[in-house]
């Protein structure tokens, strides 16, 4: 067991989003289904506004073939079912999660979408800020898409809270190395940033970096039996351990 955490010595939180400031329910009932429900519409009016994710998913798809896995045939709807398919694994794609945002986009937008966070939220961030430190966001959904979920937020636009947004064009979340590269863009030491997660890897991950680490549990689930992480219930609560 990794020693109980306080935030002192602290000068940045670095924050996933789903389990952590978000609902997963709203991910995955709302968001992708959204996505989901809107692609083929959208690439036949957008198809050029998304050409670089097009390209990225075209790579990855051509990848996939390779690797003998057997995604659905890219002809003749293009991309829309291999999106799917990708989706359907909750794949990582940083094209997929790249046209998933430019979906959104119009989804908030128009007032379809709202982003839903936690109560405890806005609170946090305004008890950091004014403790001096910088609040940061680091999920699989893209940068936009992460913009767009706290600007539109039922909580109201908290974007003028978050100092630095990254995504998987940094790195795996599951990758020590990702975090090395945030901690150099934030130029700070890894052990002055706390990393809070729903997902014991992505933790372990950063914890290798020198990065201090809370193991968010949220919406009532279960405690795990054994975890190297302080537990994290609320974000306006001390951490504790198992």
């Amino acid at each position: 067991m990794r020693g109980s955490l306080s935030y002192q010595g602290i000068r940045a939180v670095l924050l996933d989003i789903e389990g952590t400031t978000t609902p997963v329910d709203f991910v995955h009932q709302v968001l992708f289904p959204y996505a989901r429900a809107n692609m083929k519409v959208f690439l036949e009016k957008h198809p050029h506004a998304v050409s670089g994710e097009l390209e990225l998913l075209r790579t990855e798809y051509e990848q996939d073939r390779a690797r003998g896995f057997e995604p659905p045939p890219w002809e003749p709807v293009g991309p829309i079912s291999y999106a799917h398919w990708l989706m359907d694994q909750d794949r990582k794609s940083t094209g997929l999660k790249a046209l998933q945002g430019k979906i959104w986009e119009l989804g908030y937008r128009a007032g379809e979408l709202r982003g839903e966070v936690y109560p405890d939220v806005p609170v946090a961030f305004e008890r950091w800020r004014k403790q001096g430190m910088r609040i940061c966001i680091y999920s699989s959904g893209s940068v936009l898409a992460q913009k767009l979920l706290f600007a539109h937020s039922t909580a109201g636009d908290l974007t003028r809270f978050l100092d630095a947004h990254f995504d998987t064009s940094t790195g795996s979340k599951k990758e020590k190395e990702s975090y090395g590269k945030i901690a150099a863009a934030l130029s700070l030491a890894p052990s002055t940033i706390l990393f809070l997660s729903d997902v014991a890897a992505e933790l372990d991950a950063a914890f290798e970096t020198g990065m201090k680490t809370g193991l968010c549990r949220r919406d009532g689930t279960d405690e795990p039996r054994r975890t190297n992480h302080p537990i994290v219930r609320t974000l306006v609560e001390p951490l504790r351990e198992v």
